[in-house]
């Protein structure tokens, strides 16, 4: 990138540049500067670059630039894999595109469908979904709703890797039959970019797939990708431990006075682990909020948001929360299950030591993960380093003289709890199941008893 490169020199228009200058966004990050010409030019695309680097404009920005010279139905579809994804793309698109106020519409799992369908079927310029809420859709909200989808001039595929995975398949095929093939044909074929932090085998292989006159040229670009680098400023550690201390160790390590400050990402393998070690830590006092996949979508965001403002310096998460969502402020990640894939330890570790800032990752490891550590290590092709105590601290000695007996109670405390909950929730399904089956017996007696009056 040429050291005094601009967005108004690599094509933006000026509304656009000031929408990004507006966002403290002054200088096009590599991805960007190689990417937006090629995308203003027509090509389609695949971006690779690491969390953090600016993937998200590097598509939006001349999305909105094409559109807003000729803006009718829906232009774009930018398809993601997870509900916070969606949102955090969403809100970029209606940041940047504020002068000019282009409509966009966000179908994620968890909200009212009818709504969705309502706003869908008024033919909004953007479309951001996931891939599953998007394929509802179409399978059950009728041709007057999703047929602006067939005309659509672009379609971005964030996240690649993932959504080209076998457990978005089905359902991307859903979404892919809608709109406009590659291919020109009579109505235009579309534009397709695709963006990913880690560059898998078969996306490179597209660079050497032909392809003929009748489709667009493609651009390739690949820089920093998380296949490649874990950023040199992030510190890596591990924990040798049982596995019946880790919640002692873990409220230890972050009541050490090096910890108290930093606002720290637990990552847990399971929901229910989620859940459980949120609990724990809120009994010891921690200000902790949770997000994982089986929480209300209002209970997501709420989370996010917390932890965002500082209202909460814990946030404990599944991989729902290890892809690029942009938490700036994250000091500490903390492996509580080790990754069972080396590609989501790359992913949560990309949370924290972003933009050059330092950050740091502890991995707990039991005598059961050491293949598992060995993986990660030869991915990423860096060792992970034992964790050294503080002067004047001793994690483990702690945990054995102080934590122990407490985390234990505590642990316990949060079972009950969580059993109690359940059983709460199991009386308001049985209610509503009984109120729904009354209704419905009501309904039958009056027809019958209709039918009775009519003969």
């Amino acid at each position: 990138m040429a050291p005094n490169t601009d967005f108004a020199s690599i094509g933006l228009d000026r509304w656009l540049v000031d929408a990004l200058s507006a966002m403290r966004i002054s200088k096009p990050t590599p991805i960007q500067a190689a990417c937006i010409p090629a995308i203003l030019n027509g090509n389609d695309c695949i971006g690779g670059s690491r969390t953090g680097s600016g993937k998200t404009v590097a598509f939006a920005a001349p999305i909105l630039h094409i559109w807003s010279q000729d803006p009718s139905g829906i232009f774009a579809l930018v398809l993601t894999p997870t509900r916070e994804l969606a949102l955090q793309i969403a809100e970029q698109f209606h940041v940047l595109s504020a002068a000019v106020n282009a409509k966009v519409c966000l179908l994620i799992g968890g909200a009212d469908m009818r709504q969705q369908a309502l706003e869908l079927a008024r033919r909004p310029d953007i479309v951001v979904a996931t891939p599953g809420r998007l394929a509802d859709h179409i399978k059950s909200s009728g041709e007057d709703t999703i047929c602006g989808l067939r005309r659509t001039k672009v379609v971005v595929l964030d996240e690649a890797d993932r959504l080209l995975s076998e457990t978005f398949k089905a359902d991307l095929g859903v979404c892919m039959s809608v709109v406009p093939k590659s291919k020109k044909e009579e109505l235009g074929g579309r534009q397709t970019l695709l963006f990913t932090a880690t560059m898998s085998d078969e996306l490179r292989a597209q660079r050497d797939v032909k392809r003929g006159d009748e489709r667009r040229p493609l651009f390739f670009h690949e820089t920093n990708t998380e296949k490649m680098t874990i950023p040199p400023t992030l510190s890596q550690h591990y924990i040798l431990l049982n596995s019946h201390t880790r919640e002692a160790f873990l409220h230890t390590l972050l009541s050490t006075p090096l910890n108290t400050p930093k606002s720290a990402i637990i990552f847990v393998n399971r929901t229910s682990s989620a859940d459980l070690l949120a609990r724990i830590l809120r009994l010891l006092e921690h200000r902790v909020t949770a997000l994982h996949s089986d929480m209300p979508q209002r209970h997501r965001i709420d989370s996010l948001g917390r932890f965002r403002a500082q209202a909460a310096r814990i946030l404990v998460a599944t991989d729902v929360a290890s892809r690029g969502l942009d938490i700036p402020t994250v000091d500490l990640v903390v492996n509580f299950d080790v990754p069972r894939d080396p590609d989501d330890y790359i992913h949560r570790a990309g949370r924290t030591a972003r933009a050059g800032r330092s950050g740091e990752v502890i991995t707990f490891v039991t005598q059961y993960d050491v293949k598992l550590v060995e993986a990660i290590e030869e991915r990423t092709e860096r060792k992970l380093e034992k964790y050294v105590d503080e002067p004047g601290v001793s994690l483990e000695g702690r945990v054995v003289r102080e934590m122990l007996q407490l985390v234990s109670e505590k642990k316990r405390e949060a079972i009950v709890d969580m059993e109690e909950g359940r059983d709460e929730k199991g009386v308001r399904r049985k209610r509503l199941r009984e109120k729904a089956e009354g209704f419905g017996r009501k309904k039958r007696k009056e027809a019958k008893d209709g039918e009775k009056t009519k003969d």
